[in-house]
């Protein structure tokens, strides 16, 4: 019994890893990145400002798929964009981000249900799509 107890107050102790965030169509999301993974998510409205080292990312229906990010960090960054397209996962293809609360959009000619982001790395500054 003893051993198990202690097994659970390790397991407890372990924390949780970081993992994607998925952006559902017409949301806005505003969250800060730690090892390559977006954390501190949380959903906001349309208009909210990203403090510094945040980042918020909008998706809406316009022209087939438009998600525009704001990076209130110091460094551009690069990531990874999954589709979900019809309930099925789909790559996408997506540009860094710029720094410095630059605005930055990406559009996807298919209306997608949501985008899963992901692998957030630092990009050379100035980098448009890697």
């Amino acid at each position: 019994m003893m051993r198990i107890l202690a097994l659970l107050s390790l397991l407890a102790a372990v924390p949780a890893a970081p993992a994607p965030l998925t952006v559902r169509m017409g949301e806005s999301w505003i969250f800060s990145v730690r090892n390559g993974e977006p954390v501190n998510a949380r959903k906001v409205g349309n208009t909210a400002t990203p403090a510094h080292n945040q980042i918020r990312v909008s998706l809406q229906p316009m022209m087939g798929t438009t998600m525009t990010v704001t990076n209130n960090s110091p460094h551009d960054y690069a990531y990874r964009a999954t589709l979900v397209v019809d309930g099925r996962p789909a790559e996408a293809k997506s540009c860094a981000v710029p720094a410095n609360g630059r605005l930055a959009i990406e559009h996807w000619p298919k209306p997608v249900s949501a985008v899963i982001l992901s692998r957030f790395r630092a990009a050379p500054a100035g980098s448009l799509c890697p």
